[in-house]
């Protein structure tokens, strides 16, 4: 198992079930409640997936307290990267400063050539922050989600 690594100000360590039950009790403002873990028992069920701990990182700051998480999945040259920040940290700038530090670790840990992600193309907050970290959308797909219904996402690429 990976042990706890410093980045900055954040603490990186091992996904476990206690990060899990953290971001399950998240609960975000309207329409971001679209990312809480009870519109997608799917999602939900694969945080606490024992066999998909690889794939998440948790971020913890300096009190201890889980402030994000970070997915990754490698496939070939690329690593898809995917964010969630805590609730009560959105909307105050903060979202560059932690996928640029996810983009490190994902370097640092896979050496990609590229990353890749999908947003909901609603969410012009995180699109921004992707633009500005250098993504450009590549494709459109839309998703069918169990208690939520479709939603168009946008896929967006960067080099490494």
């Amino acid at each position: 198992m990976r042990r706890a690594r410093r980045l900055d100000a954040v603490t990186v360590e091992p996904w476990s079930e206690d990060h899990a039950r953290a971001v399950a009790a998240w609960h975000y403002e309207p329409p971001y409640d679209f990312y809480d873990l009870a519109s997608d028992p799917d999602d939900e069920a694969e945080l606490f997936d024992p066999l998909r701990r690889p794939r998440y990182r948790a971020v913890v700051g300096g009190d201890g307290v889980l402030e994000a998480f970070w997915y990754f999945r490698p496939d070939g040259d690329a690593v898809e990267v995917g964010l969630g920040l805590r609730p009560d940290l959105t909307g105050r700038g903060l979202g560059a400063a932690f996928a640029s530090a996810a983009l490190e670790y994902a370097r640092a840990e896979w050496s990609p050539r590229r990353f890749v992600l999908h947003v909901a193309a609603w969410n012009d907050r995180a699109i921004r922050v992707y633009e500005q970290l250098g993504f450009r959308e590549v494709g459109r797909e839309t998703r069918v989600f169990e208690l939520v219904g479709e939603h168009e996402f946008v896929a967006m690429e960067r080099a490494a």
